[in-house]
């Protein structure tokens, strides 16, 4: 998927919602902002050329000015937790929007909607990188890399076509497991530890791979290479 250009709806112009837009524009996506108060895109510069569209971020006609139903993804980061998961659970639920971010600043209530199939962010861990990680895969950073540049710590979301299977399954592919998210904690993986959907793992691979890594993990299920 790597140079695919993709549509996004970000729902808040604050200082989070205008540094995406940027930060996806310049990556040569198309992006809609949409905010309740028209003033508030003042913060996406002179140069933004994307869509900007004044109203509620949940409301259905909006969304679709906003081009929601050819979107591959939906951020909601307004500054209220309700809104911007009222926001998600329509991208999601009504307009089938896989990769749908909200914003949550009730880092409790994460696992909650981590169950719904929104990928959460609490206010403690916030940054636009992580953002773009969830609805971008293909934009996926590496985390570190060892000083020969021979090897690589990276985050990948697991592709529900995993789910049910042993994560350690994954080191078939020449990989390691270092670690499993899941609803918000982290482990380490054992014999036992099978896949659910919306597993993020760490993965440490030759760093020659990398580029390769989200195709190789698409393609290749459980014993199935």
């Amino acid at each position: 998927m790597q140079g695919v250009t993709v549509h996004v709806v970000i729902v808040g112009c604050g200082r989070v919602g205008s540094s995406l837009a940027r930060q996806l524009e310049e990556s040569g996506h198309t992006v809609a902002v949409v905010d309740r108060k028209s003033d508030a895109f003042q913060r996406l510069g002179p140069d933004f050329k994307g869509q900007t569209i004044s109203g509620i971020g949940f409301d259905r006609d909006v969304l679709l000015s906003a081009g929601i139903e050819r979107a591959e993804a939906l951020a909601a980061v307004t500054n209220g937790d309700n809104s911007n998961i009222l926001v998600a659970r329509v991208a999601r639920e009504n307009f089938g929007i896989e990769r749908v971010v909200a914003r949550i600043y009730d880092p409790r209530r994460a696992a909650i909607y981590q169950r719904l199939g929104i990928a959460t962010v609490a206010t403690v861990s916030w940054t636009t990188e992580r953002v773009l990680r969830r609805m971008l895969p293909e934009q996926h950073s590496t985390e570190w890399i060892d000083p020969s540049a021979k090897v690589s710590l990276v985050e990948r979301t697991l592709p529900s076509r995993w789910a049910g299977k042993p994560v350690l399954e994954l080191e078939s592919l020449g990989i390691r497991v270092v670690a499993v998210s899941r609803l918000g904690e982290s482990m380490l993986p054992t014999p036992s530890l099978m896949a659910q959907q919306g597993d993020i793992v760490y993965l440490a691979v030759p760093s020659s791979a990398v580029a390769g890594l989200t195709e190789t993990l698409e393609r290749s299920v459980g014993g199935d290479h």
